[in-house]
């Protein structure tokens, strides 16, 4: 790894190809940097540089608009690589990933004319999507105030992933209205406005340089036309239906390419000690919980392929996310004792992949809200508001 420099990299990456094959070329060069990130609570600025000199920010959009043309089981398996060496840019490159794959797939099933000028544009010009959804989510967060020709904006949007290097920063807020539920309306808000900015908050446990910061958006106009989306706030809609089904096999690949690195590098330390009865124990958990999280990721890739989003795919998908969230923590556990006393050295890199796996904890839905969501689908109960 150490006898490829960037500049080997970049000429290796001057035909952009295959996704998977552009991130195993840019691993020795993530690898060689994610200590520095990480220690130094930095974001991974360098690392994007490259992925948009690779053809990978593009990577998702239809050929027919300019881009590389990747389905989801492509760019999960992008995002499950480039983990193995530097999870900080992976899971903040997932979200800009899967803000791709989203309207991409209502271009390519749905033949949504309006997705195109977005589409395009991210091919053009590179411009890096930013997500809201964790801090928003079904129920919506921050304000926005009806004016003559659209809104008002004022909201502060946290775990924002990629904040510095972004261009559009997805997202949503909430009409408050006298009668009836709330309305949350979605839009694109240009993270170069003057009313928006970023706040410095990210230091972190794990996924250090994710430089996922918060952004405050303070009375920011966002014209009627700029509005992609209405819906009722604090209830599923069938386009969040679409989001949860594309959008979480991107993300949980992330940390299960985090959960295969630390196995690898476990079975590589044990390998130099005599093995014993408790060596093979390890060792024999750690696989199994490992292959426990493949499968469940496998299946929650099958399910986005069905192209049928629902209340029943995003029911398996997020049981698939509870699955491959519990067994990669698992794996990376037992990645730790395996190792042995080498692996609390910040050196051997399992430390940190022991603190960046915690990540997977906490994106929706969690435990309780999954598991209400699973019980209501199996007896038969409303899912509506269950978030």
């Amino acid at each position: 790894m150490a006898n490829t420099s960037p500049k080997d990299t970049d000429k290796r990456l001057e035909t952009p190809g295959d996704p998977v094959e552009i991130a195993t070329a840019l691993a020795p060069v993530l690898a060689e940097r994610a200590a520095r990130f990480d220690e130094g609570d930095l974001f991974v600025a360098e690392n994007y540089e490259l992925l948009k000199k690779s053809g990978l920010v593009e990577a998702g959009v239809p050929r027919e608009l300019g881009g590389g043309g990747a389905e989801v089981r492509q760019l999960a398996d992008m995002l499950r690589v480039m983990a193995q060496t530097c999870s900080s840019t992976a899971l903040a490159f997932s979200m800009h990933t899967h803000q791709v794959a989203i309207p991409a797939w209502r271009w390519r099933h749905q033949q949504v004319a309006a997705v195109e000028p977005l589409l395009r544009r991210v091919a053009a010009e590179k411009l890096i999507l930013l997500s809201s959804g964790g801090s928003d989510w079904i129920g919506g967060s921050g304000k926005a105030t009806k004016v003559e020709g659209g809104y008002r904006i004022s909201a502060r949007k946290v775990f924002t992933s990629g904040a510095p290097a972004g261009d559009l920063l997805m997202t949503g807020a909430v009409v408050e209205t006298a009668e009836g539920p709330d309305a949350v309306i979605h839009f694109a808000a240009p993270m170069k406005a003057p009313e928006v900015s970023i706040v410095e908050t990210w230091r972190t446990l794990g996924m250090r340089g994710t430089g996922s910061n918060d952004v405050v958006i303070d009375n920011l106009f966002i014209p009627d036309a700029g509005i992609s989306l209405t819906r009722r706030a604090g209830e599923w809609h069938p386009v969040f239906q679409i989001i949860a089904t594309t959008a979480f096999p991107l993300i949980y690949a992330v940390y299960l390419g985090v959960a295969e690195s630390a196995r690898d590098i476990a079975l590589e330390t044990a390998r130099k000690r005599h093995p014993s009865p408790t060596t093979l124990d390890l060792a024999g958990r750690m696989e199994t919980s490992l292959r426990a999280a493949q499968m469940a990721h496998r299946w929650m890739v099958e399910t986005v392929e069905r192209n049928t989003p629902s209340a029943d795919s995003v029911n398996e998908m997020m049981i698939g996310r509870s699955l491959v969230a519990k067994n990669a923590i698992a794996a990376v556990e037992l990645a730790m004792e395996l190792a042995g006393g080498a692996g609390f050295y910040r050196s051997l890199g399992l430390e940190r992949r022991f603190r960046d796996i915690q990540g997977a904890r906490f994106h929706p839905l969690q435990p309780g809200p999954q598991a209400q969501y699973a019980g209501a689908m199996a007896l038969g109960h409303s899912v509506a508001n269950i978030f």
